[in-house]
């Protein structure tokens, strides 16, 4: 796998019938290591790591009801309140973030209602800020770190 614009994590990788897997210390347990999964453990342990998010207020690959379609999200960081904090879009390394990929986390979020939006392929990171009152997102060079006094 290709390095990515993040700092250096320790993984746990494994053979699984003759192909590499990863640990996901979210769902605990190996996944398949894909290009786009690259990206996504490398935002879980920024998120951990980096942000200081709690494991237990992260949630990875669930469903999520969107005008009865099933989708699928990367990565969710909750609030202690139940309130979700961050919603992220993961891309493969090879994919370029497009106004598409926006309009896809812009549909989730209509579930989600997120404070924060985080958009990668693992070389470019996008962060938001949403702003519900003027019905937009600002970007924002980094998002803010967990703190117990924020929530």
């Amino acid at each position: 796998m290709i390095a990515l614009n993040f700092p250096s994590y320790n993984f746990r990788f494994k053979n699984k019938e003759n192909k590499l897997a990863i640990f996901d210390v979210i769902r605990k347990k190996f996944i398949l290591l894909t290009p786009e999964e690259w990206v996504r453990q490398h935002v879980i342990h920024f998120l951990i790591e980096e942000k200081n998010i709690p494991k237990q207020l992260l949630n990875v690959e669930k469903q999520l009801l969107i005008n009865k379609l099933s989708k699928r999200y990367d990565v969710l960081a909750y609030l202690p309140s139940g309130k979700i904090q961050l919603i992220v879009e993961c891309k493969a390394p090879s994919v370029k973030i497009t106004q598409e990929t926006f309009d896809q986390i812009a549909r989730y979020n209509l579930v989600t209602q997120a404070n924060y939006l985080m958009v990668t392929n693992g070389i470019k990171h996008y962060f938001c800020k949403m702003n519900y009152k003027e019905k937009r997102y600002d970007f924002l060079i980094d998002i803010p770190a967990y703190s117990h006094e924020n929530n």
